[in-house]
């Protein structure tokens, strides 16, 4: 069998959509089954659903499927369906993600540009505002968290966190230094 035309998808995508409403409804498997199958023999309605279930056995002459085999069609239809909108729905969190970055990366600038030139604490604020909210969006305290040793816990601090924490203490003495001439 090959691959289904462009209305054939388009009934399959419409034939889980019903079988997604049909269950979310309460309906149970068989009934959905019966519901969106194929041959009118079987189908609940009494008439052939388009791209229903056991479509080719129909087209062919033979037998409808059982009720076994109606529900174990319309369960697929639902787990596919589902997983097709949440693989879309991942790449729309992911677009709307990067919007949300750019966003701040702006938000971002003006705040840091305050903070430092302008020695500006409340810019400071706001700037560490930004970057925790860009830290719990982009889950960066989840994998931080996780890996830092303080020296209350038996660890050292890194050079690395050591070079951080020295630049940010030079800024804010920067800051305090500018704000007491």
């Amino acid at each position: 069998m090959g691959r289904p035309d462009k209305a054939a998808r388009a009934a399959i995508a419409q034939r889980r959509a019903d079988a997604i409403d049909l269950h979310l409804a309460g309906v149970d498997w068989l009934t959905v089954g019966r519901k969106l199958a194929a041959d009118p023999a079987v189908n609940s309605d009494r008439i052939a659903y388009p791209q229903g279930y056991g479509i080719e056995r129909y087209n062919k002459g033979l037998e409808p499927p059982d009720d076994k085999q109606l529900i174990h069609a319309a369960c697929k239809d639902v787990r596919l369906a589902l997983k097709e909108r949440t693989t879309e729905l991942a790449g729309k969190v992911e677009e709307m993600r990067a919007v949300e970055n750019l966003r701040l990366d702006r938000l971002f600038f003006v705040a840091y540009r305050q903070a430092v030139k302008d020695n500006n604490l409340n810019a400071v604020d706001r700037a560490l505002r930004i970057m925790e909210r860009r830290a719990r969006m982009n889950r960066l305290d989840e994998t931080a968290e996780s890996g830092i040793a303080t020296p209350s816990a038996g660890g050292e601090l890194t050079a690395v966190a050591l070079d951080e924490l020295e630049a940010l203490i030079g800024i804010s003495e920067e800051a305090a230094h500018g704000s007491d001439e």
